[in-house]
């Protein structure tokens, strides 16, 4: 272990949020003793001045960015002016803010939404910039890759060190099972655990399922980001993944077999599949900073249907 977090104030937006629960996990391990979350029901983000306040009361060393306001394909068709305005003003006025505040070093965490929609497989951090982002999710993924863009200017002008990583989709326990704004794996955890208690028959998957996705342990995630925090300064962008892809038919068909569901999937083709293809080259974060996802998709998968079941389907 080594002693970098021991003495520094370490901010983590979304600390209460589930990508954060692993990185404040991972922060603990480490000997972290000054680590400061601003919660959403005491700090709005997207306000200057909650913001100013914010870091003038926290006064952080480092600045670990997770918050954001995301969703799957549902909420990003309904709310994509929302989902790129408080994307973008809380991102851009964090990072200027703690440019004059001369704060040490800014993490600024994007998403694999960034990438064009036709980008070669698997991602690359060099391929970024070839195209449009899927449509469904644009708006989301280019507020986020504005921080980039931000960050990289930052560092030309005024030596500020911002990085920018790339995570892939995450899973695992403490995810977001609101049907209403979940991504694919706890929507079709919920679905079903909950046809299996219910006695249902059939569940409904949007889209043809040909689309193909990959998937991160939130655990995983959570310590590339921690590892990147303390080893990596430098203004180019990272790819946080797992270095793997899977067809959401084929994601399906495994989540039916964990979960015991014994009835029929009935696809919606009329939904979107989203983008076509998502899996990342992780060689650059191997190399810089020595990231490489060590949980299996069926272990982390076992795990988050586990907890699903104990925290919503408890044994009296």
């Amino acid at each position: 272990m080594s002693n970098f977090w021991e003495d520094r104030r370490i901010v983590v937006t979304g600390g209460a949020g589930f990508l954060g629960s692993y990185v404040l996990d991972g922060l603990k391990k480490r000997g972290a003793g000054r680590v400061f979350i601003p919660l959403i029901e005491e700090y709005d983000l997207t306000q200057l001045s909650e913001i100013q306040r914010m870091y003038e009361t926290m006064r952080p060393d480092v600045v670990i960015h997770l918050a954001a306001v995301v969703g799957g394909i549902g909420a990003n068709r309904e709310h994509p002016g929302e989902f790129f305005y408080k994307n973008l003003v809380m991102g851009v006025q964090l990072i200027e803010q703690a440019r004059l505040r001369g704060i040490e070093k800014f993490v600024a965490i994007g998403t694999v939404c960034a990438y064009p929609k036709f980008t070669r497989v698997p991602f690359k951090e060099d391929d970024l910039w070839d195209g449009y982002p899927e449509e469904t999710n644009a708006p989301y993924g280019l507020a986020k890759k504005m921080l980039l863009v931000q960050s990289q200017a930052y560092r030309t002008e005024y030596g500020f060190n911002s990085i920018f990583l790339l995570p892939v989709n995450l899973y695992g326990p403490r995810d977001n099972f609101n049907p209403k704004s979940s991504h694919v794996i706890p929507a079709l955890i919920k679905k079903c655990v909950g046809a299996v208690h219910a006695g249902v028959d059939t569940i409904e998957v949007w889209g043809t399922g040909k689309a193909s996705r990959e998937f991160i342990y939130a655990g995983d995630a959570a310590e590339g980001i921690l590892l990147a925090t303390e080893f990596y300064n430098e203004s180019l962008p990272v790819n946080i993944g797992a270095g793997f892809e899977i067809t959401i038919e084929d994601l399906v068909a495994k989540i039916v077999q964990l979960t015991g569901f014994q009835g029929r999937i009935i696809w919606d083709p009329t939904k979107p599949d989203g983008q076509p293809h998502r899996c990342l080259d992780t060689s650059r974060a191997r190399e810089k900073f020595g990231f490489i996802a060590e949980t299996h998709f069926d272990e982390g998968l076992k795990r988050t249907i586990e907890w699903y079941r104990t925290t919503f389907y408890p044994q009296p």
